[in-house]
């Protein structure tokens, strides 16, 4: 199953060290992804009501159903995977860097068909 993992998080961030660990940390991710062959390309959404946001604020992470929707967040990118099962998709999503305070909607696609 295809899940897309939609990172939000504050634009305001400028600290450029933050910025380029935060970088680095998305390279190898990245190719982490590739490896395992869990890197797929988009495609449609289910509804937002089966979502699963994982939120890390101040380092701790927790589970919510549904869409991530705070305004002082926006969407910032993303990553399509193939994943087993939601847990092995939310186990991707926790390996997403993004800051001190960010979260990552886990998000089932809907194939067309």
């Amino acid at each position: 199953m295809q899940y897309l993992l939609l990172i939000y998080a504050d634009e305001g961030l400028t600290d450029p060290a933050a910025l380029q660990e935060i970088t680095a940390g998305h390279m190898r991710l990245g190719a982490q992804l590739q490896e395992s062959g869990a890197m797929v390309g988009g495609n449609r959404l289910k509804p937002s009501d089966t979502a699963t946001t994982v939120k890390t604020v101040a380092g701790s992470q927790s589970l919510h159903d549904g869409p991530y929707a705070e305004t002082r967040e926006q969407l910032g990118g993303y990553y399509l995977v193939e994943a087993p099962d939601l847990d092995a998709a939310i186990g991707w999503a926790k390996k997403i860097p993004g800051g001190a305070n960010y979260a990552v909607e886990v998000r089932p696609i809907w194939p067309l068909g």
